[in-house]
């Protein structure tokens, strides 16, 4: 519900607070008081558009803000703000033409705080617009009289998947040219790695290869004097480590104490023996085929080659292998494919099509059962000869074929005439504010119990209807407000005797300027009020017939 309006600085008002309760909240007071200032002021605080003029005279800036507390925040659209704690809507208008919006002192676009606003707040006025009047919301309301909640989510689903199908076959379809070239070059990728026989590991040793051969001549060199030194030529560490052996040994038979010494020589002679085999082996592996060193170049530069295309080693390269022949089992399966995907769409568009005419039924019989409910309350309101029609069109392209959206194949609209022999024509074109104010009204009366909107305000709902008319447009008024919190400018004393809280709106001056005050009426004050709205002055009897409406309420 809305808890309080603050408004400062806007057309004739300074500064005021107004606070609102559950249920039906009456504002009322003399022709030009500033009642329609006040909804005037909610509606910016919602997110309608803004005109310099508001602000007033004198002032800089003006200010708006509308705080709400809910008991079921799940209505309103996310914009990324918290709502738990209440909802406060800030507008903020300067001299300069600039606006700035607020949702609980966050800075938003004026979208969100549209968006947010619609979701809270329902304005059903003589010159605004109402969400009543949109093609979009008609149809809604309509599914949500009829319960086709789960109707209206089946041919959404239907409606996507066949969206996804029909791009899917598209994008097939379109590909389908390309596919070719595609596939010749997928094939030469895949023939260019295949033929070069890569393996992983390989380029390593080709490089240590290559190391070896670049230095060929100086490894043969160092090996060949080694194996020298170590064993084959003359006076070698082989020959000279024998000896030393030989009399080590002539020394142990006459002194036992170089045994040990002895051991360890006796014990190396062998290691230098298999050393001088090793560097013999070394040595006869350099007998390399001419012309080693050049394949192995070429080889490094094939391996390199294909890196530098398809991926930093070997375990990329032979990835994107892979990956080229997925592709090309895929392209080569592209008609299959196509094929495949066109059969899909075809019996998913059959699908959303049954859907969609089992929607448009239920839909026509819903919108036939609103059209029976209006008849009967519009007689109420004095129209002894309107009609009230709900136009449900299935829609069709150029070819005659069901055009289907995610709400299904039908344009909703409300049509009205208040005259016999003049067609219905759309709401949103009736003229007369007053007759636009009572088909809202029976409307929101019978949709009530499926239209979320919380906060309902009806600027001079009453206009131009008196009598029994105004009984029963209290009555309904009544009603609403047992399941929404209503907000009434209102001229009919009836209608303010059904009010659960009543305000009256003054303008008052002072230093030269007018300023709007409101007053929250006592039980005395408000039998007053109703007694000038009877009579136009307060009198006994004036004030005795309101003391009749008000108990006739009780």
């Amino acid at each position: 519900m809305l808890k309080e309006l603050r408004i400062r600085n806007l057309a004739i008002i300074d500064d005021l607070s107004v606070r609102f309760e559950k249920g039906l909240n009456a504002l009322t007071g003399e022709t030009g008081a500033g009642k329609s200032i006040i909804v005037d002021a909610l509606g910016l605080a919602l997110g309608e558009r803004a005109q310099s003029d508001f602000i007033r005279s004198g002032e800089a800036e003006a200010s708006v803000q509308a705080y709400f507390e809910l008991e079921d925040y799940s209505l309103l659209p996310d914009i990324g703000i918290d709502p738990s704690g209440g909802i406060a809507l800030r507008r903020m208008l300067s001299a300069g033409g600039k606006s700035r919006a607020y949702v609980n002192d966050v800075m938003v676009t004026l979208q969100a705080l549209s968006s947010i606003g619609s979701a809270l707040v329902d304005i059903l006025s003589q010159h605004e617009h109402q969400s009543l009047l949109a093609p979009d919301r008609q149809r809604d309301l309509v599914d949500s009289f009829g319960k086709l909640h789960r109707e209206r989510e089946q041919v959404e689903a239907f409606s996507r998947e066949t969206g996804e199908l029909a791009a899917r076959c598209a994008t097939l379809r379109e590909t389908a040219r390309e596919r070719e070239q595609r596939l010749d070059f997928l094939r030469f990728q895949a023939q260019e790695i295949d033929a070069a026989g890569l393996k992983e590991g390989e380029k390593g040793a080709l490089e240590e290869e290559r190391r070896i051969l670049a230095n060929l001549t100086k490894l043969t060199g160092l090996t060949a004097e080694s194996y020298a030194v170590l064993y084959e030529s003359e006076g070698s560490c082989s020959e000279k480590l024998a000896q030393v052996i030989s009399r080590l040994r002539d020394i142990c038979a006459i002194d036992g104490g170089m045994e040990d010494t002895l051991r360890l020589l006796e014990a190396a002679l062998p290691l230098v023996e298999d050393a001088s085999l090793a560097l013999g082996r070394y040595r006869d592996k350099f007998d390399f085929e001419p012309g080693r060193l050049e394949t192995i170049e070429d080889r490094l530069d094939v391996i390199k080659k294909l890196e530098r295309k398809y991926g930093e080693d070997a375990s990329a390269v032979l990835a994107h292998r892979d990956a080229v022949q997925k592709e090309l089992d895929e392209i080569e399966s592209a008609d299959e494919t196509l094929a495949g995907a066109e059969a899909a769409l075809e019996a998913k568009r059959a699908a959303l099509v049954k859907e969609a005419l089992e929607l448009s039924a239920k839909r026509s019989k819903a919108a036939g059962k609103i059209e029976k409910l209006v008849a009967a309350s519009l007689a109420d309101l004095a129209f002894g000869s309107a009609r009230f029609e709900i136009a449900v069109s299935r829609q069709k392209d150029a070819d005659g074929n069901y055009r289907i959206g995610p709400t299904g194949l039908d344009s909703v609209e409300f049509l009205f005439s208040a005259n016999p022999g003049e067609p219905p024509k759309a709401l949103a074109k009736i003229i007369s504010g007053g007759e636009l104010s009572r088909v809202m009204l029976v409307l929101k009366t019978i949709l009530a119990d499926v239209d979320n909107t919380p906060v309902l305000v009806f600027d001079e709902a009453d206009a131009g209807i008196g009598g029994k008319t105004a009984e029963s447009v209290a009555k309904k008024l009544g009603t609403i407000s047992k399941r929404r919190q209503l907000l009434c400018i209102t001229h009919l004393p009836r209608i303010a005797s059904m009010a659960d809280f009543h305000l009256r709106i003054e303008k008052k001056e002072k230093d030269g300027k007018v300023s709007v005050r409101i007053k929250e009426l006592s039980a005395r004050e408000r039998q007053d009020e109703i007694a000038r709205m009877l009579s136009g002055t307060v009198t006994e009897i004036s004030r005795r017939h309101a003391g009749e409406l008000l108990e006739r309420v009780k």
